[in-house]
């Protein structure tokens, strides 16, 4: 079986982290979410009120912590090739780079897009917005109103990036993870 890359993405609080941790559980090769240690080197010299929305708007340079964010994404990409695993599943993909960018109305160039372009995941999963489970925490500067925005967001690079996101349904981890599982065995 060849190798597949598989992205799990979706707004902020819809259970990305989660079912990451539940695949890693099962053995599968994951790679996390990068944006929260750079997220911490932003916070840490800002007062409250500096804190806005997300680390790239109020980043002290936000287009060179976007340029970071796309790198580490691409690093991750990169390193997944020397597995040998059927399945390695991927905590957002370098599309959501672009997709944050768009929501908050920041200008990139080709470099961003070629990037993108480059990176070929095999499957896209997208997680819908989930009021039921949605909260705040240090590292997440999002509303829900954003987050129902971020989705959309998404949904439009991946396309854009010749991606078919497969949305998965609100449930259970276990639930979660065996759609997943079972998309992937078609």
């Amino acid at each position: 079986m060849k190798t597949k890359r598989i992205v799990i993405t979706g707004g902020p609080a819809t259970g990305k982290t989660s079912l990451i941790d539940g695949l890693k559980e099962m053995g599968y090769e994951c790679y996390p979410e990068i944006i929260r240690e750079f997220t911490k080197e932003e916070v840490e010299n800002k007062q409250e009120e500096e804190l806005q929305s997300n680390p790239i708007v109020f980043a002290d340079d936000s287009l060179q912590f976007n340029i970071n964010l796309l790198h580490g994404r691409q690093n991750q990409f990169k390193s997944s090739l020397d597995s040998t695993g059927d399945l390695i599943f991927f905590d957002r993909g370098v599309a959501d780079v672009l997709a944050y960018m768009d929501l908050f109305d920041q200008e990139y160039d080709s470099y961003f897009t070629d990037i993108c372009h480059n990176i070929p995941y095999d499957a896209v999963f997208i997680l819908p917005p989930w009021e039921d489970i949605f909260s705040l925490d240090e590292g997440r500067f999002e509303d829900f109103d954003e987050a129902l925005k971020i989705y959309d967001h998404l949904r439009e690079r991946y396309i854009f990036f010749g991606h078919k996101p497969i949305i998965v349904p609100k449930d259970t981890i276990e639930n979660r993870i065996g759609f997943i599982l079972s998309q992937l065995e078609e």
